[in-house]
């Protein structure tokens, strides 16, 4: 069946969908939303998308391509934890989602982890990055070192650093973004007055290259919010490179976001403050040598 949304008004796709399959429950159309037999433009989906005016919804009809995997680098391990370099493409956790993700690869490579963590972050897991972005994180591999990283991400006594490329030009060579988060009527993560209620989040940068149409950007999260540069970097009107999510127009990149997690520092079981870093991915290094000449 297919079935093209008209409406102008944005809507979650399931609770769409149940006004059109009456025979069908809600539950049924999360479940075959999930198993991808449900699709919408041609793509498997989440339960929670909006629809905009033209989307095609195909029902009873699942995505027939091949597994794609895409698996992390291992920086450094110790006894108490595993420094990995994630690749953009590879979901970190998500219970709805079928693709390969990193807990898989943990699963697979590092079983003994499953007992390590909660269950919203198993397998040592205490931190994430979006799927469209590379770089480093680090897992726990004792229940005792990932409950002392729990609390450092919890104090904000870890350093994250990033680097971004941002559409149009700073004014200032560096600042400071400290704006409440959202989530709004289209699921997606926004930035509101700071008089305004919202998760509190704070973002400093600081531009490494100035360009004509585009900045190169060292960013640094005081506070780690689900997709906080990202909505940060568009409320300024400086959106990231290649994130359509947050409406870059730009042509430089596609299938990823130009945000790569660069640094990260934390203390280790010895109470060293120990650093590791990951090198920009070829496809963004590209782009930067292409403007260097």
């Amino acid at each position: 069946m297919n079935i093209t949304y008209e409406d102008q008004a944005k809507e979650r796709l399931d609770k769409f969908l149940v006004a059109q399959l009456p025979n069908t429950s809600r539950s049924q159309l999360q479940k075959m939303i999930k198993d991808g037999v449900i699709l919408l433009n041609g793509e498997t989906t989440a339960v929670h998308t909006f629809l905009k005016p033209g989307d095609q919804i195909v029902v009873g009809q699942a995505l027939k391509t091949e597994q794609t995997i895409i698996e992390p680098t291992v920086i450094a391990e110790t006894p108490n934890y595993l420094i990995l370099n994630k690749p953009a493409g590879l979901v970190v956790y998500a219970t709805d989602v079928k693709n390969y993700t990193l807990i898989d690869w943990l699963k697979k490579n590092y079983p003994k982890l499953k007992a390590v963590g909660e269950e919203e972050q198993p397998y040592g897991l205490v931190h994430r990055l979006d799927k469209e972005v590379s770089g480093v994180l680090v897992i726990a591999k004792t229940q005792k070192f990932w409950e002392n990283l729990k609390y450092q991400f919890a104090d904000h006594t870890i350093y994250k650093e990033y680097l971004g490329f941002a559409n149009g030009a700073f004014p200032d060579k560096a600042g400071v973004i400290d704006l409440p988060l959202i989530r709004t009527k289209a699921g997606i993560i926004g930035a509101v007055a700071k008089n305004q209620e919202g998760k509190d989040a704070i973002t400093e940068y600081e531009v490494i290259e100035q360009y004509k149409d585009y900045t190169l950007l060292k960013i640094i999260i005081k506070t780690g919010r689900t997709h906080q540069i990202r909505a940060h970097l568009k409320a300024f009107n400086h959106p990231l490179v290649g994130d359509k999510l947050y409406n870059s127009k730009d042509k430089l990149l596609s299938g990823r976001v130009f945000l790569h997690a660069a640094k990260l520092s934390f203390t280790d079981p010895k109470g060293e403050i120990v650093t590791f870093t990951a090198p920009l991915p070829e496809e963004l290094q590209t782009i930067v040598d292409r403007f260097k000449k």
